[in-house]
């Protein structure tokens, strides 16, 4: 079982950067691969970024790509999404999620089998 909390999210103008993080509990974090999900008002939630188990592979949304970066620190249990040149259209509640295993893209929702209560990121215009 793993537990994920985010923090990190608030209101910012457009250009500017968050970072939020993802802290985990239990031991075994290195044995998931870390992923971040974002759901606007009205619409599905969508793939952001995701991370291999040690790190060495990332993946992005079109839409982030080349202003997000995801990171994670094993040793210290948490993932990183920083956020740069932030848009409006970025504004959404972002949620970190863990996968242990599985075929799943990792770009579906239904590949992640724990879940963070999500932080609002809000970019103003």
């Amino acid at each position: 079982q793993v537990q994920l909390v985010e923090s990190g999210g608030g209101l910012v103008q457009a250009g500017g950067s968050l970072r939020l993080s993802c802290a985990a509990s239990g031991r075994t974090f290195s044995s998931y691969a870390m992923g971040w999900f974002r759901q606007a008002p009205g619409k599905e939630r969508e793939f952001v970024a995701a991370i291999s188990l040690s790190g060495g592979n990332t993946y992005y949304a079109d839409s982030v790509k080349g202003r997000f970066t995801i990171s994670r620190d094993n040793a210290k249990n948490t993932v990183y999404l920083q956020m740069n040149s932030l848009k409006p259209e970025d504004t959404a509640v972002y949620y970190c999620a863990a996968r242990s295993s599985g075929r799943t893209p990792y770009y579906s929702t239904l590949a992640y089998d724990y879940w963070g209560q999500g932080t609002q990121v809000t970019v103003s215009s």
